[in-house]
């Protein structure tokens, strides 16, 4: 079961489409948005044209935070963010502050942050760890989401085109 991670869209739609576009060729079941959606109006390629479900939280530039909620039909939530999912513990943070008292807490079997612009997945202890990086490419140039296999608890990096 694959999951799709992303995060730092910044209302780059081009960006977000490429995004999408890779996750339904994957098949993903779930995507999860670790922030900075930045405007309602970017949520309408989650909502029209991505083939699975999806979350989100709220970053530090998103905006309207009502009707950023409203339009994702209530999957937008603040952070921290923990839900289960197919029995694995997730966490969601948009800032990095807590990633690495949550993972050495041992409460959690993945961690999903974003903010930082930069990807990273790493395991601590049995905690999986993922940033996948600026989708949006405003920050650094490079614009990357994260795929998670959550069989095999791995997750890569992919660059978008």
């Amino acid at each position: 079961m694959l999951i799709g991670i992303i995060s730092d869209t910044h209302d780059n739609g081009d960006r977000i489409l490429q995004a999408i576009e890779i996750f339904n060729e994957k098949e993903v079941s779930l995507v999860i948005h670790a922030g900075d959606i930045t405007s309602p109006f970017s949520l309408i390629p989650f909502n029209e044209k991505l083939r699975s479900d999806y979350v989100g939280i709220f970053g530090n530039n998103d905006g309207d935070r009502l009707l950023l909620v409203e339009r994702s039909g209530g999957r937008i939530h603040r952070q921290p963010y923990k839900f289960t999912y197919q029995g694995k513990k997730f966490v969601v943070l948009h800032e990095p502050d807590l990633v690495e008292d949550l993972a050495a807490s041992g409460h959690f079997d993945v961690i999903v942050y974003g903010h930082t612009h930069k990807a990273r997945v790493e395991k601590i202890n049995n905690t999986l760890i993922i940033n996948p990086g600026e989708a949006g490419h405003w920050l650094y140039g490079k614009a990357t989401i994260a795929v998670l296999n959550l069989e095999e608890m791995e997750a890569e990096v992919i660059s978008l085109p």
